[in-house]
């Protein structure tokens, strides 16, 4: 087998983008040096990865199969990759750290302190954020690490530590319709007005349960509009109980509501960035940061 990452990076590109020309444009290559590197890797494995018959390239059975392998071990070179640099780099003198803004606060500054004690001579720096701007941060190197709530289209280069759960609750304002009924039905929630999270583009990953709603990047945003009597909206159980908004919302029965009200919480980091002392030490306390608090 004489193949090489250049070979299986265009192969991998070529099937998540769609097509060779999209995988050149990544790679910031030509289209024929994409197609070369297909055709030189097809050669070495003995059988065709794609099927050319059609407009666009199709995987093959035995494609499809090289296609999970093949991405495995481009993120295996990757962590290689980091390991090397950590070795280099020895201990990190400075770090920052991306935060989504409704992650519960307390917990994560009792963290912090410790870090601070820990470290003495470390220059961290904190950006706050929400949803998909903290995996984008990370993905660009703006930060090292980011500390946020799951969300399902992460990049390859990315990878996921989970660290805890937590529930969403079902919140309105006092004044609001829906306030008079304990347990809301999904035809009764479905004629008011839904806020929903969504990114900074305007995406959401979860589909609406009402045609009328609105969409806001943050949690504590939508808790003020909520506050407001504008409409309903499912919010992490810690950010329904924030003293600030305790006494302004009522908590609803979620049981009629189908999607899963567990939202996961974890940190985002490079396969490919150096992990040195200080990272060490925060993964460690992030992964058992939690359990302790709960």
């Amino acid at each position: 087998m004489n193949w090489t990452l250049d070979e299986l990076t265009a192969f991998v590109y070529s099937v998540k983008f769609g097509s060779f020309s999209a995988a050149a444009r990544k790679m910031g290559k030509v289209q024929s040096r994409i197609s070369t590197a297909i055709a030189n890797l097809e050669a070495d494995l003995g059988f065709e990865l794609f099927d050319r018959s059609a407009k666009l390239p199709v995987l093959t059975k035995d494609g499809e199969q090289m296609f999970i392998e093949a991405q495995a071990v481009l993120a295996q070179c990757q962590r290689l990759e980091a390991r090397a640099k950590a070795v280099t780099i020895g201990e990190e003198l400075t770090l920052k750290v991306a935060l989504d803004e409704a992650v519960p606060n307390t917990a994560f500054e009792v963290m912090f302190q410790r870090l601070a004690d820990e470290f003495p001579s470390l220059k961290l720096t904190i950006i706050n954020g929400s949803q998909e701007d903290i995996a984008q941060w990370v993905e660009q190197g703006i930060a090292d690490i980011g500390i946020m709530f799951y969300i399902s289209t992460l990049a390859d280069s990315l990878e996921f530590m989970s660290i805890g759960h937590f529930r969403h609750s079902l919140v309105v304002s006092a004044q609001h319709p829906l306030a008079q009924f304990k347990a809301p039905t999904i035809h009764q929630l479905a004629q008011y007005r839904q806020i929903i999270i969504c990114d900074r583009k305007g995406q959401t990953q979860e589909p609406p349960l009402s045609a009328n709603h609105w969409q806001i990047d943050s949690y504590y945003y939508i808790s003020m509009m909520v506050m407001r009597g504008v409409g309903w909206a499912l919010i992490p159980e810690h950010v329904a109980k924030s003293d600030w908004v305790l006494e302004e919302l009522v908590e609803l029965s979620s049981e009629c509501i189908p999607s899963p009200l567990m939202v996961e919480i974890g940190v985002v980091n490079r396969r490919d960035k150096a992990i040195g002392p200080v990272m060490t030490w925060l993964f460690e306390a992030l992964d058992s940061l939690l359990a302790e608090t709960k």
